[in-house]
């Protein structure tokens, strides 16, 4: 069963808190996913826990060229984000709203 992330780190020492405090700011920057876990000192068997699979499967999903996008969702909110998808032109950004009925079909089913 998944496990939602303020869970799992509900334990964390205050200096280990604030660790993960300072990591957000690098977080506006390009990563790939392993990156991006490692940066909120979570380990893929910390992730597989709250993602309810096995170590292997986060492994699988952080070498993948290609992820489904429900799958995307959900290891970015195991890690206590949300996905937003956008189109980034030369003079605007737009965000993709058809992802967004995604995530909350998504919550439907998980009721």
């Amino acid at each position: 069963m998944a496990r939602k992330f303020s869970e799992l780190t509900k334990d964390f020492s205050p200096e280990r808190r604030e660790r993960v405090e300072a990591t957000k700011a690098f977080l506006r920057e390009d990563m790939e996913l392993a990156e991006l876990r490692q940066a909120l000192s979570l380990t893929q068997a910390t992730l597989a826990e709250a993602l309810g699979v096995k170590q292997a499967e986060i492994s699988k999903i952080e070498n993948r060229a290609d992820v489904f996008v429900s799958t995307l969702r959900r290891f970015i909110q195991a890690m206590g984000g949300d996905l937003e998808i956008r189109a980034v032109f030369p003079d605007r950004a737009v965000t993709i709203k058809n992802f967004s009925s995604l995530a909350h079909d998504e919550g439907k089913a998980e009721r």
